[in-house]
């Protein structure tokens, strides 16, 4: 949580005279980087005293508009926040030109608190909970998505790109396929190169299951603050490289309605005070704790949709036999349940949580799993019996994962438990986001109601 010491900027201006340009970088709750480009001269003061920006940056839509609503824009004078740069965070920003750095900012109150709807302190403030037992998370975060032209069809559809090597567009499935990664090569070859000089620990691609979707991951760490925002980063990063080869890298949940969501899985374990991982068990269901730990996945499941599920699209992911999960079920190397414990040796011991989607805020996604997990740890939660065999057949006529996004937004605003690890105005908050957002997203008519309508009317 450290904020970057000033000497840090002035051994990169050393080391890297030819930088001149430097994008400061700030991730609200919607989870979209703003900021600003400043020039080589202005850097320096950026450490030393922070930068100024205005307090409705917290609390912007996905599409940047204000929420008057949270009063932080006219109500509040639209008053200055003090962004801090983040330590260790100041790398080259390859995709922007050798001439470009970039810097990630966390948000403070004026007399310096930690602004407490920055995305970073919320994930800080259930990390805490773990310390105060003496417990460390550990934790991974693994983003599916898809390459898509950077052009649009000709009736503003969507569409893979074509191949670098023949032109043609991919439309099989072909998971696990190395010609499929092998055509994606000069992307991936930029990326990992980005990630190296970005300090992101990013490991191998798969091509996912669907024509045109990568999956990458990044390695598990025992900061759970810097995972989240090598995550952040890495999304912008893979963006930025993206563009440089003609597609977008979206991270949106269900681009196609005919093909795979894309989720985020998220890895955890936990460590106790010497480092040892307190689920590590020869037994492949791991120790009790690792059960109880799947218990509180269980019990906020439903309160935490509308953080693991952010927006309108989060929600057509969830659809039997597609590998997105569709209960809280879980069970042991198992792909067809929601929270699975994978095969390995036993102190790689660890629960992967398939909920999210790849367009979930990092940071509040991890800030939501490990409040489940510190959850149900101190309540010794039962999670119930392990799903053997098909999860999505044995969840037919059970309790299903919350796939309506409105109501996923009240289940979120008066859940006391998650006011409690994540803050009760925090929660707030984001609900009331949310909430705009639903109301401005309802008041545009799609196409289909034409199609459906229309006539039929």
């Amino acid at each position: 949580m450290t904020i970057a010491d000033p000497k840090e900027v002035k051994a990169f201006l050393d080391k890297h005279p030819e930088i001149q340009f430097f994008e400061i970088v700030f991730t609200n709750m919607a989870g979209v980087p703003r900021g600003k480009r400043l020039r080589r001269h202005e850097i320096e003061a950026v450490y030393a005293q922070g930068r100024f920006l205005p307090g409705s940056i917290l609390v912007n839509d996905i599409t940047g508009q204000d929420v008057e609503a949270t009063g932080l824009v006219w109500e509040d004078g639209d008053a200055d926040r003090v962004a801090r740069p983040i330590a260790g965070r100041l790398t080259p920003a390859p995709w922007l030109g050798a001439d470009v750095a970039q810097i990630p900012l966390s948000m403070y109150e004026l007399d310096g608190a930690p602004h407490d709807l920055d995305p970073r302190h919320v994930l800080k403030r259930v990390i805490d909970r773990f310390a105060a037992d003496g417990l460390v998370p550990v934790v991974a975060c693994e983003l599916e998505y898809y390459l898509v032209d950077a052009r649009r069809t000709a009736d503003g559809k969507i569409q893979l790109p074509a191949s670098p090597l023949t032109g043609d567009r991919a439309t099989q499935h072909q998971v696990y396929g190395l010609r499929e990664v092998e055509e994606a090569s000069g992307f991936l070859r930029d990326l990992w190169a980005t990630a190296d000089a970005m300090g992101i620990p990013l490991e191998g691609a798969i091509s996912e299951y669907a024509p045109g979707q990568l999956e990458l991951t990044l390695k598990h760490h025992a900061d759970a603050l810097r995972a989240a925002d090598d995550a952040v980063l890495y999304k912008r990063a893979a963006k930025g490289v993206a563009l440089k080869h003609g597609c977008e890298a979206t991270f949106m949940a269900k681009p196609f309605a005919d093909l795979a969501g894309s989720g985020m899985h998220l890895h955890v374990s936990v460590n106790d005070k010497a480092g040892k991982n307190i689920f590590a068990s020869e037994k492949p269901e791991g120790e009790p704790v690792l059960a109880h730990a799947i218990g509180g996945m269980k019990a906020l499941l439903a309160d935490s949709m509308a953080i693991y599920a952010p927006n309108a699209n989060s929600y057509r992911r969830f659809r039997a036999n597609s590998y997105a999960p569709v209960a809280p079920t879980w069970g042991v190397n198992n792909r067809t349940v929601s929270f699975r414990v994978p095969a390995g040796a036993p102190p790689t011991r660890h629960i992967e949580h398939r909920v999210a989607g790849a367009d979930a805020h990092p940071a509040l996604a991890l800030a939501a799993l490990l409040a489940a997990v510190h959850h149900g740890i101190t309540n010794k939660t039962d999670p119930g019996p392990a799903i053997v065999g098909d999860g999505y057949s044995q969840a037919e006529g059970g309790e299903k994962i919350p796939t309506n996004w409105f109501a996923a937004t009240d289940r979120f605003a008066e859940s006391a438990i998650l006011k409690d690890y994540l803050g009760e105005r925090f929660v707030r908050m984001y609900a009331t986001v949310k909430r705009v957002e639903q109301d401005r997203f309802q008041s545009v008519i799609p196409d289909i109601d034409y199609d459906w309508y229309l006539r039929a009317c």
